[in-house]
């Protein structure tokens, strides 16, 4: 079945650097675009970041763009975001999502990242 891990959250400072993976099986990783999202405490989930599924097309959310790199590497099934210059708002819990696979959208299970001093 579909299975996505996230990992690499953590407590960061202002101003620091955070990598999330994603590590993906149960389907043919190459043939699809990944997406991370966040949820913030009290906010609805949104979108930070899109890869296409050859990796040559990224986007991004406002919010993150210039500091945010979304990337992948489909020999391995991961994907990854490379988050720099940090701020308190970027506080959330950050999901890897797979959508499309088989007509449904798949979700990991979520990683913690923190922005404090």
């Amino acid at each position: 079945q579909v299975q996505l891990v996230e990992s690499g959250g953590g407590l960061v400072q202002p101003g620091g650097s955070l990598r999330l993976s994603c590590a993906a099986s149960g389907f043919i990783f190459r043939t699809y675009a990944m997406t991370w999202y966040r949820q913030a405490p009290g906010k609805e989930r949104e979108l930070v970041a899109r890869i296409s599924s050859a990796g040559g097309v990224t986007n991004y959310a406002d919010s993150v763009k210039g500091r945010f790199t979304i990337s992948r590497d489909n020999a391995k099934n991961m994907v990854f975001l490379q988050m720099n210059s940090l701020k308190p708002e970027d506080t959330a819990v950050y999901y890897c999502c797979a959508p499309g696979v088989n007509g449904m959208n798949y979700w990991g299970k979520g990683t913690l990242v923190t922005v404090s001093s």
